[in-house]
Formats: structure tokens, C-alpha cells, sequence
């Protein structure tokens, strides 16, 4: 009976330890915590093109970058930021830092979806999946809003 509570007890704690530490040797601690909120599409005036926004809270210890995302409505969406005079440029990244946020918003950072497989249209729900350099992917669910609001 010993062994046995002994086996289960050294069982308990190895379990315990291996969910704590990653194969890196960090902590669960000591990584990215995202959430994501805010999420919506305008409504947009092109039949194949729109865009998306959102913002990536991390509260974790450790930065994070969003690398690429995926949409149900397009064949492509890459990451895009806005220049200081107002160009658009596509980006292989976008940092999301340690305690701090990714804010995606008009006339900043943004998703752009290209090659729409129908338009979206005010009221419906676009569906995104955000990868990240280190965190698991995130699926969101933006609202499509019509094309004059602005939340940002």
C-alpha cells in the first residue's frame, strides 16, 4: 500500500512539474496571455476587398508577434501597417508586447482581406484566425459594421 501511495504521489508531482515547464524550460508564467477583443469589419465599398481591426491584449510576461491570419470570406489576408504618409505596406509581423497591446485600427495596423469570396454586409459575422509566433492560434468572430463607423 506504501508503494502504492508513494508511486502516486511521485506520479502527482512529475505531472504537476511537466505542466509547468515547456520544453524550453520556461514556465507557463513566463509566456504570452492574449486575448483578443474588438473585432469588426466595415462594410466594404469594393466586392473583392475589405479590411479588418481588432485589438491583441498580452497580459503575459513575454512578447508575442501575430505572423498571419486567415479569414472564411477570402483567399488572402495579409498584415498591413499605415506609413507616415499614409501608404499602405504589408509586414511579415506584428509585435504584440510583453503587458501591452497589438491595436489593429482605421488609418494604423490592420488586416487586409483580398480576393473576397462574397462581400460582407452590415450585420453579418466574419470569421478570423490569428497565428502568433509562440501562442496557439486565436479564432475570432468580427461584426460587419456599416462602412462609416469608426471605433478607433
Amino acid at each position: 500500500m506504501r508503494r502504492t501511495i508513494a508511486a502516486l504521489t511521485a506520479l502527482l508531482l512529475a505531472a504537476g512539474t511537466s505542466a509547468c515547464a515547456s520544453d524550453d524550460g520556461t514556465s507557463a508564467d513566463d509566456r504570452p496571455r492574449l486575448a483578443v477583443s474588438g473585432a469588426y469589419v466595415p462594410e466594404p465599398p469594393l466586392a473583392d476587398m475589405a479590411a479588418g481591426y481588432l485589438t491583441v491584449a498580452n497580459t503575459g510576461k513575454a512578447a508575442d508577434e501575430l505572423v498571419s491570419a486567415t479569414s472564411d470570406i477570402a483567399t488572402d489576408v495579409s498584415l498591413h501597417t499605415t506609413t507616415s504618409v499614409g501608404a499602405m505596406k504589408e509586414v511579415k509581423g506584428m509585435a504584440v508586447p510583453a503587458g501591452g497591446r497589438l491595436v489593429l485600427e482605421t488609418g494604423g495596423d490592420h488586416l487586409m482581406l483580398m480576393g473576397l469570396k462574397r462581400k460582407p454586409k452590415s450585420g453579418e459575422t466574419v470569421t478570423f484566425v490569428l497565428r502568433f509566433a509562440t501562442s496557439a492560434p486565436i479564432t475570432v468572430r468580427a461584426q460587419v459594421e456599416p462602412a462609416g463607423n469608426r471605433r478607433h
